[in-house]
Parts: structure tokens; C-alpha cells; sequence
């Protein structure tokens, strides 16, 4: 199989140099594509201490699902995705039909021409976020019970944005907490999570800020969508300054959705109204890289906290004169 591609526009950034340049020697492999890198073992096992710190905080009651990277390209288009942001999708393609067309597709790139016209589009489509998938399962269970449902949900996901910014891939990883029920529960999940994601932050030792935000709807009509979700205040987002304080990173968000998933799905509370739902979102890799820009390449010279918090072990760890020393040293060499 192959994926389809609605076309972003190139990078405008992608020729000029990048403060998070440095460390990509260190965590990932060039695959050929921007935006998409083999990882190392380094980077990967940060990424898992990461994930583990967030199951920590998992609320009670939490029904835990992993999704593949695909998800039904029918439910996608149902949830709304393909109006809002038709130029972020991955779609999955393949050679169907019988062996002679699949077999003239290839002869064709053996003479050096187009083979990729003969592709027609599976049911399928890549996942552009871990939450999507949730929704028509949890409507197939009949009404919502008063105390709500809340899932933690993680899949690797997709969206067209190709960048050489290594905390703008197109292929990353998702984790999600998302509830279902009614306005006041979710409402109060939410809140719930923005000050614990805080708290997370500040345990990592990374420097942040929450403020309002607004996705990056396509379109004229999308532009409305923003100032409407931003004046509503539906989506707060964990902002860490890897550039600058004026051109933050958004590592985690928190999103209100009103009874949008809830309408759209037929979930439904006792009384047949529709559920609200919300989510909280962490970027697994934004995070990580966030997590090295700011304590630096060497996990042994990390605040003793912030490794005590993810579970290095104790032998691995430098005297704190020594890691003194040797951060005086880089100055001075420097």
C-alpha cells in the first residue's frame, strides 16, 4: 500500500538554521523525508520514561486503548476532519484491480514512467490524531452512565506538514486522555488537567506557559472557525519556548469540544441528550525533544529530580561536582 498526499505548502523556514539543529545527530536518523526520522535508542527510551510519567497520572475508572497508525476513512469523514483540515490528511492508496493493471503500473516504472497513477484510494486513511477512533466506539455502547467514560488513548499519527523542524513531524506520536458525559464533567476534566499537566511540566523541568488557542482550521470558513474557538475559549494549549518566548512549542493542549462528537456519533445520556466530550493531548515526541533541548544530550547530566521522576537508576548518575564541573568547563570552552 501507499499514501496519498493533499499537498502543504513548503516550509518557509526549511533553508535557514534552527536552534533544536543540534540535537539531531543525537536523536534521529534521516529516512529521506522532512518531518520523518528513524529514532534512536536514546531518544526512545526518554520517550517511554515520558509516557510511563503520564500513566502515573492516570485518573481512576480509565479505560486504556492503543490505536494503529490507520483508522476507517468513512469515520474520519463523519467526525469532520476532512472540512476542517483537508490539507493536513494522509489517505492510503494501492494498486487494485486485476494482475494485468497491476502488473502494467510496474512496467511502466521500469520504463521510467508514472506508476503512481494507477493508484485508487483504500478505506482507509492515516490517523491525524489519537482521540478520532474513540468516538464511534464508545457511541455503540448505548447511553453514557452519569459518572461518564474516560479513555486514555495513544496512537502514531500523520499530518502534512513537511518541515525539517525537529519539533514539527509529520509522523509522531499522540497520547490522550478523553472524556465523555455531560457539559459539567467534562468541563471539569478539563480544568482537572490543565493544572496536573502543569504540574508534570514543572516536575520535568521544562519552562512553560498555558494560553488560549485555536486549530489551524483550512479556509476562509476555518478562519471563523479559530476566532470562534479562541473567544469560546475550547482550547488551551502548554507552550514551551524552544526558539523563543515569542514562538513557543505546543507540547500538550486541552480541548473542549461541546457536544460536537457527541451530535455527530448519536452519544447520548439516559435522557437522549447528546454528551459533551474533552480531551487532553500530549505530543510523546514534542515533549521529548523539549526535555533534551532544555536539560541537554547527556540524560546523566539531567536535574537529579527530573531523573529521579523518570526512573533512571541511581548508578548511572554523576557526582553533582562532577556534572558541575563539567557544565562550568562547557562554558569556559564555549
Amino acid at each position: 500500500m501507499k499514501v496519498a498526499i493533499v499537498e502543504a505548502p513548503a516550509d518557509a523556514n526549511s533553508l535557514t538554521a534552527d536552534p533544536l539543529d543540534h540535537l539531531a545527530d543525537t536523536l534521529f536518523h534521516e529516512m529521506g523525508s522532512p518531518g520523518v526520522y528513524g529514532r534512536t535508542a536514546l531518544y526512545e527510551d526518554v520517550v517511554e520514561r515520558i509516557a510511563a510519567v503520564i500513566s502515573r497520572n492516570r485518573e481512576p475508572d480509565t479505560e486504556v486503548m492503543r490505536f494503529p497508525p490507520v483508522m476507517n476513512r468513512a469515520q474520519l469523514e463523519k467526525s469532520g476532519y476532512l472540512k476542517s483540515f483537508p490539507n493536513l490528511l494522509g489517505c492510503v492508496c494501492g494498486l487494485h484491480g486485476l494482475e494485468s493493471e497491476i502488473d502494467a503500473a510496474v512496467r511502466r516504472f521500469d520504463s521510467g514512467g508514472d506508476w503512481t497513477a494507477s493508484l485508487s484510494p483504500a478505506d482507509l486513511v492515516l490517523s491525524p490524531a489519537a482521540c478520532y477512533p474513540v468516538y464511534p466506539i464508545a457511541a455503540s455502547r448505548g447511553p453514557v452512565p452519569p459518572g461518564g467514560w474516560r479513555f486514555d488513548v495513544a496512537a502514531d499519527c500523520f499530518r502534512r506538514e513537511p518541515s525539517r523542524h525537529l519539533d514539527r513531524l509529520q509522523s509522531f506520536r499522540m497520547r490522550e486522555f478523553v472524556c465523555i458525559g455531560s457539559a459539567d464533567l467534562v468541563s471539569g476534566f478539563r480544568e482537572r488537567w490543565i493544572m496536573r499537566a502543569q504540574k508534570i511540566a514543572r516536575d520535568l523541568g521544562l519552562t512553560f506557559r498555558i494560553d488560549h488557542a485555536n486549530d489551524p482550521f483550512f479556509g476562509r470558513v476555518g478562519q471563523m472557525m479559530a476566532v470562534s474557538q479562541k473567544q469560546l475559549s475550547l482550547k488551551f494549549e502548554l507552550l514551551v519556548p524552544l526558539r523563543s518566548e515569542e514562538r513557543p512549542t505546543a507540547c500538550m493542549s486541552f480541548n473542549y469540544h461541546r457536544d460536537h462528537f457527541g451530535t455527530t456519533w448519536g452519544i447520548v445520556d439516559a435522557a437522549s441528550a447528546p454528551a459533551h466530550t474533552a480531551c487532553v493531548a500530549f505530543g510523546m515526541d514534542r515533549l521529548a525533544v523539549a526535555m533534551f533541548h532544555t536539560h541537554g544530550k547527556d540524560v546523566d547530566l539531567w536535574p537529579i529530580a527530573v531523573r529521579d521522576l523518570l526512573g533512571f537508576p541511581e548508578a548511572d548518575r554523576r557526582p553533582t561536582s562532577t556534572i558541575e564541573e563539567l557544565r562550568c568547563a562547557k562554558e569556559v570552552g564555549s
